[in-house]
């Protein structure tokens, strides 16, 4: 369980205070710039903590002066205060449980459609759909660096380029594999079908990031880029996919017009996705954790979400269930990645 001490707080932040102020703190550029990012971190968390403190103070005071001059309507406008308040404790209690060493960055959003044929491209559309939306609702901002269309429907894949605070620490809660169960819109016989798309989410690193990177281990591809983006993006090969072909990690751009700046963004985002492999080192083989990204099919779910014969989304992780889809797949999945963080 994750606690808030203030006063534990204040002497580390005190102690990092008194590092940065010795005269050979920037000797060292690297550790100098984790310590001023790690100090400033905490002493953020200190003045959230001190004015959600100082306004469930003031609220107590006026609370008690309404209730003595039994002034309904004044109650009534705190009640709707302590509902604002309420919301940002949640926001600050959910936001101390992003503590690993990623967690503040911009991330990449990939999303991948699975088993299901047409259904499951149109799957993985919905997904983006509702990543958009929640990131419009957080006041994030977001690029497509790349949208794969489906035959029929959907997409095959999409790349977005995530940018908010503390982004890749509340996506990373939407990392796997996610299942559909509805009646088909292209089954002309109506039946009910299961289908599968993957979610990866990976934070963005600095251009500097110390990844060994031998150029005969990349295969590097051009292609006409599909999709919005004007005439000059539909008719030239400007669109790059490089694949690191040890690993098989792969990152694709299409979404400039020069190819140039395709490939430097894919460039990156390779980098980016070596080196949170090399870093959280989450399997022992790079390969065993690309397997468990490819099974994008039955067993391997984090989250089941049911159109029919019922309508209830369920996260397998954390148990918690939602009834009413319409709003999850509009954006709303606050709950299930603020269930997930606490879990965690």
């Amino acid at each position: 369980m994750t606690t808030f001490d203030l006063d534990e707080l204040e002497t580390e932040l005190e102690e990092l205070r008194r590092e940065m102020n010795e005269p050979d703190f920037w000797d060292d550029p690297e550790r100098a710039k984790a310590k001023s990012k790690l100090a400033n971190r905490k002493e953020e968390r200190i003045e959230r903590f001190e004015g959600l403190t100082e306004e469930l103070e003031e609220i107590e005071v006026l609370y008690d002066l309404a209730e003595e001059e039994e002034n309904q309507s004044e109650l009534e406008d705190i009640e709707a205060r302590i509902g604002r308040l309420e919301e940002r404790m949640d926001t600050f209690q959910v936001k101390l449980y992003m503590d690993g060493d990623f967690d503040d960055k911009n991330c990449y959003l990939g999303i991948n459609a699975g088993a299901g044929g047409t259904d499951a491209q149109d799957w993985a559309g919905m997904l983006l759909r509702m990543y958009t939306r929640w990131i419009e609702r957080k006041d994030f901002s977001y690029q497509s660096l790349g949208v794969s269309e489906g035959e029929e429907a959907g997409i095959k894949s999409a790349t977005l380029d995530v940018e908010g605070e503390w982004a890749y620490g509340y996506l990373k809660a939407e990392a796997g594999v996610h299942r559909l169960v509805r009646i088909s819109p292209f089954d002309s016989a109506g039946r009910r079908h299961t289908s599968f798309a993957s979610v990866n989410v990976t934070p963005q690193f600095e251009d500097d990031v110390e990844v060994e990177l031998d150029k005969n281990n990349l295969r590097i591809d051009t292609y006409r880029a599909s999709g919005a983006g004007g005439q000059h993006v539909n008719v030239t090969d400007s669109a790059v996919r490089i694949t690191h072909e040890p690993t098989g990690l792969m990152a694709t751009c299409q979404n400039e017009r020069s190819q140039h700046k395709n490939r430097e963004t894919a460039m990156k985002m390779l980098k980016s996705r070596l080196f949170q492999l090399k870093m959280e080192k989450r399997a022992e083989k790079i390969d065993e954790i690309q397997g468990d990204l490819k099974d994008i099919e039955w067993g391997s779910q984090i989250r089941s979400y049911v159109l029919h014969p019922y309508q209830k989304i369920k996260d397998h992780r954390t148990e918690i269930e939602i009834g009413d889809t319409e709003s999850v797949l509009d954006g709303g999945i606050d709950p299930f990645i603020q269930a997930y963080l606490k879990q965690k």
